[in-house]
């Protein structure tokens, strides 16, 4: 199951109070104030982990709750710090503060961290309070309560390259031939029910991450079909690779589809719409592919790929033609 948007609340552990205790000791008279001071309440720190794919773990807990600071006690003994939780999420997660919907944190990078709940500071013995004009200090004070939170944690896909176009173009295929990822395949639409991720491997210095988001249809940046509910994971995507079927089994107009799926893309996000992107006509190997191609390259006066899955033609091309793509675009 994958899960890229969960609500949890984090409950920072509260601070230990201080301690009013004086020195009782045989042949130690006046031993005066030794109240020792609270120990700090945990802390709830969320760490963006390479290896973890999905908030999937975090749907199943909504409530998570550090330990609190042990109580000072005497001869001035400190109390135990309440012990951390860590909250290990993928990169590319969004902590956005769900009273206020604010962004709190954007953990991009395998490693980011951030103290999501800071646990509360332990209250002070009687023996800081001791001085030359209160020698019998009976102050103390408790510990400090520790923040709680509403957060909502949201999920955008990192991968340097987003695959989009009409459900069934071909894209999980795509990705199952120059990557190890295994995606769900089938001759029906909406396979694909998440993104799918896998690295390319062009030699030993070069390769890029894939993404293969779930089909779009027209409507989909105002929340019609699946793939709306993903337009969100390619905004991080360095370019945008987009796949066109030269015959769909809706028997629609693979041109007209191009179109749309371009207008949908800008109408969810403007700057969707200017991100570089190569086309490909996938299935190569079927009557009427070249024809498409040769429409979409007249239509668009850009250089069309056209690619096979099956037989693996111009796969080669496009995979080299992407990381030319993504070196270039490091250096705008």
């Amino acid at each position: 199951m994958f899960v890229d948007r969960v609500t949890i609340e984090l409950f920072a552990g509260k601070g230990g109070d201080g301690c009013l205790s004086f020195r009782r000791e045989k042949y130690v008279p006046r031993g005066g104030p030794d109240g020792g001071d609270g120990g700090n309440g945990g802390s709830i720190h969320i760490v963006a982990e390479a290896g973890v794919d999905s908030l999937t773990a975090l749907s199943h807990r909504q409530f998570w709750k550090a330990d609190r600071g042990q109580h000072g006690s005497g001869k001035k003994c400190r109390g135990k710090d309440g012990q951390d939780v860590i909250i290990k999420v993928p990169p590319g997660t969004i902590i956005v503060d769900a009273e206020h919907d604010f962004v709190m944190k954007d953990l991009v990078n395998d490693g980011d961290a951030f103290i999501a709940a800071k646990g509360g500071k332990g209250g002070k013995g009687n023996a800081r309070f001791k001085s030359s004009v209160n020698q019998v200090p009976r102050e103390w004070t408790p510990g400090e309560a520790g923040e709680v939170r509403k957060l909502n944690l949201e999920l955008k896909v990192i991968a340097d390259v987003g695959l989009v176009g009409k459900p069934n173009a071909g894209k999980s295929t795509l990705l199952s031939r120059v990557t190890k990822a295994t995606p769900q395949i089938a001759d029906y639409p909406f396979t694909t029910k998440f993104p799918n991720l896998g690295r390319v491997v062009l030699d030993w210095e070069r390769s890029f991450i894939m993404a293969d988001i779930p089909g779009l249809i027209e409507g989909a940046s105002e929340g019609v079909g699946l793939g709306h509910e993903f337009l969100r994971h390619i905004e991080r995507a360095g370019i945008l690779v987009h796949l066109v079927e030269p015959q769909p089994m809706d028997g629609t107009d693979p041109l007209d589809n191009f179109k749309a799926i371009s207008a949908e893309l800008s109408q969810y996000n403007e700057q969707l719409g200017q991100r570089p992107q190569l086309i490909a006509v996938t299935k190569a190997e079927i009557p009427g592919a070249e024809e498409v191609h040769a429409q979409l390259a007249a239509l668009t006066g850009e250089n069309i790929f056209l690619i096979s899955s099956v037989t693996g033609q111009g796969l080669n091309d496009l995979s080299q033609a992407i990381h030319r793509a993504l070196e270039k675009a490091k250096h705008l």
